[in-house]
C-alpha cells in the first residue's frame, strides 16, 4: 500500500531529500532510496511498503535474541521488505536486498494476530524495521492500547528527530552493533558508525529494554581490541546490559569461512571482565547461553536452542541470594 511518507525536504526541480534515516537519499522523479521502498512521486515521497509483510511467524523471544525481557515467552514476528544498510553479508538478503512479494495486513489485523498463541505482542524484525516507520507508528499505538509490547530487532539507523517519535511505542529492542570501527560500517554496511553508537544511547536514556548483537566476522571485527573497544561502549552504559555475540556462517556477497569458536570463547572471556551478562549465539557451547547470578553465579535461567527453562529465579530476582537482576518477568 502506498502512503505519504514521513520526514522528508522537498528542493527544487521536483527533487526530495528523505530524512528518515542517515542515509539522507537524494532523489529525483521516480527515484527510489537506499531501503527500496521510499521514492518520489511527483515530488513528493511516498513509501510502498505500509502494512506489506514479507514474512510472519510465532517465535520464541529469545530469537530475537532478548534473553532478559519476559524469558520463554513467544512473540508474533513479523517484517517489510528492504533494508537502509547493504551489508556484504546480509543474512536475510533474499528478503532485504531483492524485491519480493508482500502481502497486505492492515493494523488492525496485525493486532489481532498478536493477540494470539500467547504472544506478548509485536516483533518488527527479520529486516529492518525502521523504514518501516510508518506503519510502527500506527500499529504500535494499537498494542500499547490492548496491553501488549512492541519490539524492535533492528541496525540502530535512523535520524534523531523520527526516533524521538518512534521511542514512546518501543519496549524492547535488540540493536545490532556490527563492529566498533567507523570502516568496517562504510565498507561491509554501506552506512556509518556514528548514528548507530548515538541511537543505542538515546534507547537506554529513554528506559527502554535494550539489548546488544554483535556477529563476529573472521578478520574483519574480530580482534582483541575490537571486542574491548565493543565491551567498553555497553559498560559505559551499564554493566548488567546484555551483550550476545553471533557466529557468522558465509552468505550473500562475502564468502569468509566461518567464525571459529576459539574467537567467539575470546570474545565472552574478554566481553565479560566488563559485563555481567554475555552470550555467545549460533553455535552449541555449554553454558555460554544461560544466565547466572553476577552476584552468587548461580544459574538463573537454562538455555538448549530456544528451549528456556528457569532454574533459580523469582520475579526479577536470584532466587539465592536476592540479587536483582533487570530481567523483565
Amino acid at each position: 500500500m502506498i502512503v505519504k511518507a514521513a520526514y522528508y525536504e522537498k528542493l527544487d526541480g521536483n527533487k526530495v531529500r528523505c530524512r528518515l534515516c542517515p542515509a539522507d537519499c537524494l532523489l529525483t522523479e521516480g527515484k527510489v532510496g537506499i531501503c527500496g521502498s521510499r521514492f518520489n512521486r511527483n515530488g513528493k515521497l511516498v513509501t510502498d511498503n505500509f502494512g506489506e509483510l514479507v514474512t510472519a511467524c510465532y517465535d520464541p523471544i529469545e530469537k530475537k535474541p532478548l534473553y532478559h525481557f519476559y524469558p520463554g515467552s513467544i512473540i508474533f514476528s513479523t517484517g517489510a521488505n528492504g533494508c537502509n544498510f547493504n551489508c556484504d553479508n546480509c543474512q536475510n538478503w533474499e528478503i532485504s536486498q531483492t524485491k519480493v512479494p508482500t502481502q497486505f495486513l492492515a493494523p488492525a489485523n496485525l493486532v489481532e494476530l498478536a493477540t494470539r498463541n500467547e504472544s506478548i505482542g509485536v516483533a518488527y524484525t527479520y529486516t529492518e524495521p525502521l523504514i518501516w516507520f510508518e506503519y510502527i507508528l500506527q500499529t504500535g499505538r494499537l498494542i500499547h492500547e490492548v496491553g501488549l509490547k512492541n519490539v524492535l530487532v533492528s541496525n540502530g539507523y535512523i535520524n534523531p528527530e523520527p526516533l524521538e517519535e518512534l521511542l514512546p511505542l518501543i519496549d524492547a529492542a535488540n540493536i545490532d552493533l556490527k563492529g566498533m570501527k567507523p570502516q568496517f560500517y562504510k565498507t561491509v554496511c554501506k552506512g556509518r558508525l556514528e548514528p548507530v553508537l548515538n541511537n543505542i544511547r538515546r534507547f537506554h536514556e529513554a528506559g527502554i529494554h535494550l539489548e546488544i548483537t554483535n556477529l563476529v566476522i573472521p578478520g574483519l571485527n574480530d580482534s582483541p581490541a575490537d571486542f574491548e573497544a565493543l565491551a567498553e561502549f555497553v559498560a559505559s552504559l551499564s554493566p548488567s546490559l546484555p551483550l550476545h555475540f553471533s557466529a557468522y556462517y558465509p552468505t550473500f556477497k562475502m564468502k569468509i569461512p566461518p567464525t571459529p569458536v576459539s574467537s567467539l570463547i575470546m570474545a565472552y572471556e574478554i566481553a565479560s571482565k566488563k559485563l555481567e551478562y554475555v552470550y555467545l549465539g549460533n553455535v552449541n557451547i555449554p553454558d555460554r547461553s544461560d544466565t547466572f547470578c553476577p552476584k552468587c553465579r548461580t544459574r538463573l535461567i537454562n538455555r538448549r536452542g530456544y528451549s528456556t527453562t528457569i532454574v533459580d529465579f523469582d520475579r526479577g530476582r536470584c532466587a539465592s541470594c536476592g540479587h536483582q537482576t533487570g530481567i523483565i518477568v
